[in-house]
């Protein structure tokens, strides 16, 4: 019987069985929590099934265990009894890699399990459905070492044919996501069982430009004279500090600091669920506010129900509802206002192109928008810099004019006299400048005329 147990000083969940008379207890990284023990109890059950077919491989459930190689030569020693018949040979064994690796299933639940306390609730969430919507049906029965490089292109064909959310069939991204959490379990069991990865050489998919469609800045102020005066001060918010959904919507007031005129990024709602932390540690941010930020969280502060924490609550008393606003709120106000149907988050957009086309400096803005590099800010944004303002190109107009364009009230320039009129040159004047000029600007000199001609 394989039990699940928890150690009082962590609350981490170990499990305890017995096998080939030999107490086993392995130690997990999971808390003690409903959910972990749910998920541990398939472990253990699989274990057990292995156990009473005979085929369980403490190594592949465990390979980082001291106790594999107690087991690794069938077992702790025992006594021999004394004999004179002649000792059995050792039966033959199978090929490592067959011998050593499990099922694609077993392997994909113990990895889930290893990797899950590193995860945010809602990558985990992705992960799992991932793993019982494609990957296990798919791989589950079938031997690690057995998954071959043609059965990773075959799924991933079989996927490019798959219906979409939106019509048509899965996107590259789509695609690219699932075959990277498939990579990632086969090269970790690659690695712990040594055999051939069957992901190399496999690049992703191509995947299509990142869709941004920022509005303009005269679609951002009728945007705001026409919503609802209840949202006005949240998509102020919103197209002014480019705050992701989950972060606006998970804004507490214990993260607005008025003193330093500072809105604290520390957490995220996503499905209307608080997130443990933020989306990377870039995302933890402060931004500061600009004058109609400010105004609008003041007027939030003005209605605010002392015990409600959000900044933005729902009616009752929740965090704002994305699903809720986006078909309630967002698209019928850009029905009505003529605009192209487009996600509230190209508000985030919005806000990053119009500080480019401002000439704010691209470290900050990365920075403001929560990201690790300039990389992306010019990838997704920089083409749409100049339709915003549009005044594109007037900025180096401004500099040419003012360094070479007439001067007020300055006579026209004088023709140059023709070689007629030339007044034949001075040589004698010309020599002596030279004789006048010290060694230093005269090697000076020497360097321009060479560079010149």
């Amino acid at each position: 019987m394989v039990n699940i147990r928890a150690r009082k000083d962590s609350e981490l969940l170990f499990l305890d069985f017995r096998y080939q008379g030999v107490r086993c207890r392995e130690l997990t990284a999971l808390k003690d929590t409903p959910e972990h023990r749910k998920r541990l109890q398939a472990l253990a059950n699989r274990i057990q099934k292995e156990i009473e077919r005979g085929t369980f491989d403490y190594g592949a459930f465990f390979p980082n265990s001291p106790k594999v190689e107690v087991f690794a030569n069938g077992g702790p020693a025992k006594p021999e009894p004394m004999t004179d018949a002649a000792p059995t040979p050792p039966p033959m064994l199978a090929n490592p890699a067959e011998r050593q690796t499990p099922t694609f299933a077993d392997f994909a639940e113990l990895w889930f399990l290893e990797m899950s306390p590193q995860w945010r609730r809602l990558h985990r969430q992705g992960v799992r459905d991932v793993l019982d919507k494609n990957l296990l049906p798919t791989f589950g029965t079938r031997l690690l070492h057995t998954i071959t490089k043609a059965d990773v292109m075959g799924f991933r064909a079989e996927l490019a044919r798959m219906p979409g959310r939106k019509g048509g069939t899965l996107g590259a991204a789509r695609i690219n996501k699932i075959m990277c959490f498939l990579r990632q379990i086969l090269n970790e069991a690659a690695d712990r069982f040594e055999f051939t990865p069957a992901f190399r050489g496999i690049k992703p998919l191509k995947q299509k430009r990142t869709d941004v469609e920022p509005f303009t800045l005269e679609e951002v102020q009728k945007i705001l004279d026409t919503v609802r005066p209840d949202y006005r001060d949240y998509l102020t918010v919103r197209f002014f500090t480019g705050l992701r959904t989950g972060e606006v919507n998970g804004l507490k007031w214990k993260h607005i600091d008025l003193e330093r005129n500072l809105i604290l990024v520390r957490e995220t709602v996503v499905n209307g669920q608080e997130e443990d932390g933020v989306k990377t540690d870039q995302s933890i941010r402060d931004i500061a506010m600009l004058p109609m930020v400010r105004q609008a969280i003041e007027n939030r502060l003005k209605v605010r129900d002392p015990s409600c924490p959000w900044v933005f609550p729902t009616a009752d008393g929740g965090p704002m509802d994305a699903h809720n606003f986006s078909n309630r709120v967002w698209y019928p106000l850009l029905r009505y206002l003529d605009l192209a149907p487009r996600r509230p988050y190209q508000t985030r957009h919005t806000a990053a192109t119009l500080m480019l086309a401002s000439g704010e400096s691209p470290e900050w803005i990365a920075q403001i928008m929560g990201h690790s590099t300039t990389a992306m800010l010019f990838k997704v944004y920089s083409r749409f810099v100049p339709n915003l303002t549009r005044q594109d190109g007037q900025a180096f107009a401004g500099l040419v004019h003012s360094k070479l364009g007439p001067k007020p009230d300055a006579p026209p320039p004088k023709a140059p006299p023709s070689p007629a009129d030339a007044a034949p040159p001075d040589h004698a004047a010309a020599l002596a400048a030279l004789q006048s000029l010290s060694p230093e600007q005269l090697a000076t000199l020497l360097t321009l005329a060479k560079k010149a001609s």
